[in-house]
C-alpha cells in the first residue's frame, strides 16, 4: 500500500471516530491494515484535511501528542473535553474511552 493511499485510509478511519471516543496512532495503523505503522499514522495526522475530528487521536499512553501548553495542545485538549472525555494526571482512560474500531461503529 502505498504512503498515500495509506494517509487516505487513516484520514477515513478518523473521520469514523465517534464524539466522546479516542483512538491511538497505534489503533488507526491496525485498523488501516498496517499494525507496526503508528508513526507512519502520524504522519499522515499531519496532513489531516480539514473538518477531521483530529483531536480524537492521541498517544498510546493516553497523552495529547502535541507540545503541551501550545495552542494546538490546549484546543485538542477543550475539544476533547467538551465531548465528555475526562483527564486524569494529564491522561486519558483509554479503557474507557478508546474507540472500539470501525467495525464496531
Amino acid at each position: 500500500m502505498s504512503g498515500e493511499r495509506f494517509a487516505e485510509r487513516v484520514h477515513a478511519l478518523v473521520a469514523r471516530i465517534p464524539s466522546g471516543n479516542v483512538a491511538t496512532y497505534g489503533d488507526l495503523a491496525a485498523y488501516a491494515g498496517r499494525p507496526r505503522a503508528a508513526r507512519q499514522a502520524g504522519y499522515a495526522m499531519h496532513r489531516c484535511p480539514p473538518g477531521l475530528p483530529w483531536h480524537r487521536v492521541i498517544n498510546a499512553q493516553g497523552r495529547l501528542s502535541v507540545a503541551a501548553g501550545s495552542t494546538a495542545w490546549l484546543t485538542q485538549r477543550r475539544r476533547l473535553e467538551e465531548e465528555g472525555v475526562v483527564f486524569m494526571g494529564g491522561r486519558i482512560e483509554l479503557a474507557r474511552y478508546r474507540w472500539a474500531g470501525p467495525n464496531e461503529d
